[in-house]
């Protein structure tokens, strides 16, 4: 079986661009696309769980923010890139560990993503809601209905295929980014010190190491866009071939990049604007923080567009996460024996989260917050440990051994695994 694979591969790789092209347009809306989907409603939660810490705890998280996310990611796809020509993550498992290990993945992996989605389903009926009532003072219409209608909206853009999701989320990336830099500037002349109060009292390390600890994963997740990178591996290989390695970490890094500064540049505007006090305050009521800047200011502003703003970033989240997660349901249909025809496997994939999405966002459980606690170390488990395994194990990424990146990943990958089965055990 190695031996076919080897010759597949050697087919396409000779079939492969004999040289990197120069940066273009695809390579831009890929960048924008993962961007998307790292970057979402947990960035709107992301000042408080960070904040609450303290000062010292977020200045070495936010010089954790970067290689955290990038070396995490960039192994990923490389897992994927070692598989066959246009093999997704759920395959180059079973080629590489097996069929068990590959059906053990498969169902971990759409686990780890479905519950996501069905919150993400949930969030965006309660923003649109909420907004109907409050801000252009509409009563919504039946929960059953505004539901569906806003699930199947986004469905049609899936429908659409994987490339029309991609440019949507880049899309709708451009105004998000644009109103975070609008918030974090506004608040600029509210500046009061904020979370600077903590910065003369320096904590014990050991205090600061379980401080870091617990808020470690919050980082971790607030940047993951694991769910896409699949789709992501597999386009940059059936594009760029022997260099996808190479024009794979471009993207990442520039992606990373982007994200990390609009983040932390909006993280460190709010924490700067609110004291520590207000920041648990706003973890009491359970509101993400431009709810609680909205209250705070009392400004309609920051009122109107705080829920348009959440729409935006849910929707872009529900679009990048709908692909891992049809993605690890098509796996999981074709390795339980049946094989309908790709067409008729979109269309079950696609009935399945509709009605499911549904079904979860008119019943509107508050238990789904514990449902994405326990999907996270899966989630940690897939991103963080699984391809640094595979460099240990694979010969098809032996060329990768030896770095120093793959000691801090693992290490990073154990202190987000720990931290969440203590949160849950606590």
């Amino acid at each position: 079986m190695n031996d076919q694979a080897n010759s597949v591969e050697e087919r396409f790789d000779a079939a492969a661009p004999a040289e990197l092209s120069s940066w273009n347009r695809q390579d831009t809306t890929w960048m924008l696309g993962l961007f998307g989907t790292a970057i979402g409603a947990g960035t709107l939660f992301l000042p408080i769980n960070a904040g609450l810490g303290g000062f010292w705890p977020l200045v070495v998280l936010a010089l954790l923010a970067f290689p955290m996310t990038f070396y995490a990611h960039r192994g990923l796809t490389r897992f994927v890139l070692s598989g066959r020509e246009g093999a997704d993550i759920t395959e180059v498992v079973e080629q590489h560990f097996g069929i068990k290990a590959g059906a053990l993945i498969t169902l971990l992996y759409f686990f780890a993503i479905f519950p996501i989605l069905l919150i993400y389903s949930v969030g965006l009926t309660n923003t649109v809601a909420s907004f109907l009532e409050h801000q252009l003072r509409i009563t919504p219409p039946p929960r059953a209905l505004l539901s569906f209608v806003l699930i199947l909206g986004l469905l049609a853009v899936v429908r659409c295929g994987e490339q029309a999701i991609v440019k949507a989320m880049s899309l709708m990336v451009y105004p998000f980014i644009v109103a975070l830099l609008f918030l974090a500037v506004y608040l600029i002349p509210h500046w009061n010190g904020g979370i600077l109060a903590t910065a003369s009292h320096v904590p014990a390390p050991s205090a600061l190491l379980h401080t870091l600890w617990l808020a470690i994963p919050v980082m971790v997740f607030s940047f993951n866009h694991s769910p896409i990178i699949s789709a992501f591996a597999v386009d940059q290989k059936r594009r760029y071939g022997v260099h996808a390695e190479e024009r794979s970490s471009q993207i990442l890094s520039r992606a990373h990049l982007l994200m990390v500064a609009m983040v932390l540049f909006f993280v460190f505007s709010c924490v700067l604007t609110l004291s520590p006090e207000q920041l648990a305050e706003a973890k009491a009521q359970n509101l993400s923080i431009l709810s609680y800047l909205a209250n705070h200011f009392s400004n309609p502003t920051i009122a109107f567009a705080a829920p348009l703003i959440a729409f935006v970033a849910i929707s872009k989240s529900f679009l990048g996460h709908y692909i891992g997660a049809s993605e690890g349901l098509k796996g999981l249909i074709i390795k339980s024996g049946k094989r309908p025809g790709a067409k008729a496997l979109d269309r079950i994939v696609a009935a399945f989260m509709l009605v499911v999405c549904w079904i979860v966002a008119t019943l509107n459980p508050s238990i789904l917050g514990m449902i994405e606690t326990i999907g996270g170390p899966v989630i940690a488990a897939i991103l963080f440990l699984m391809p640094m395994y595979a460099i240990r194990k694979v010969p098809a990424m032996a060329r990768y051994r030896g770095q120093a990146s793959n000691v801090f990943v693992t290490a990073v990958g154990l202190v987000a695994i720990s931290a969440l089965i203590y949160s849950l055990t606590a």
